[in-house]
């Protein structure tokens, strides 16, 4: 929660020095719009993580079965987890800085240092510097996935969008497909085998390549343009 606190501190502290905006600046308001931004941004990421878990499962062979020791208690601490950790990272990555860039160089080149600063960070998180064939791959997925969610931050105004489409993808995958560094929670992989050198292929373009396309798809064709809202200072 600290974490929270300060990102959200530091993230306000920016926008007033530099552009003489509120928190506000990052498009909370109208709440209801924003709701609805947020939870279709969910459902599209959810269902596409699902789509992609459930692929994994054909290729191998393999089942998902519903795991015995999971409690309500669980669910709730770990879907806690991946709000906290998905709140710090777009507040880093689509938020003050995205903001600020968007207004000092424009949008298409804030989006683009977005996304290559996404997928640089996830060579550290995902703890594959020095591989240089895995951090190809991370910085190839994640920065396109980074990208579309930079981009639905630009066209929407607002951070709600991009933490909707980043939360769905990550507690899915973490929390009910067991995937994340939390080990095993709603659903485990039981059975099959090891994906052949073309199996893994398309697994990998599927997840990386093609759920970040959907979304940029997603993002051109029905996220609407709008335009910024004046929020002031003292919001």
């Amino acid at each position: 929660m600290i974490g929270i606190l300060v990102a959200i501190a530091i993230s306000w502290l920016l926008l007033y020095l530099i552009e003489k905006k509120s928190i506000l600046a990052l498009g909370l308001l109208p709440i209801g719009k924003r709701l609805k931004q947020f939870l279709i941004g969910f459902l599209i990421t959810g269902m596409l993580c699902a789509l992609v878990q459930y692929l994994e499962s054909y290729l191998k062979s393999s089942n998902w079965v519903l795991n015995n020791d999971i409690t309500s208690v669980i669910i709730l601490k770990s879907f806690w987890w991946d709000l906290k950790s998905v709140l710090i990272e777009e507040l880093i990555f689509r938020g003050a800085l995205l903001y600020i860039f968007i207004q000092k160089i424009g949008s298409r080149k804030g989006v683009l240092i977005s996304a290559i600063a996404f997928g640089i960070y996830h060579w550290f998180s995902y703890g594959v510097l020095g591989n240089a064939m895995a951090m190809i791959l991370v910085f190839i997925g994640t920065g396109l996935m980074g990208y579309a969610w930079a981009w639905a931050f630009s066209k929407s105004k607002s951070i709600m969008l991009p933490f909707g489409l980043h939360l769905g993808w990550n507690f899915i995958y973490n929390t009910i497909f067991s995937k994340g560094p939390l080990g095993e929670l709603l659903l485990i992989s039981r059975g099959g085998n090891e994906l052949t050198d073309w199996a893994s292929l398309l697994n990998f373009i599927s997840g990386l390549v093609v759920v970040p396309i959907l979304v940029l798809i997603y993002v051109r064709y029905f996220v609407k343009k709008e335009t910024e809202i004046k929020t002031g200072t003292k919001n």
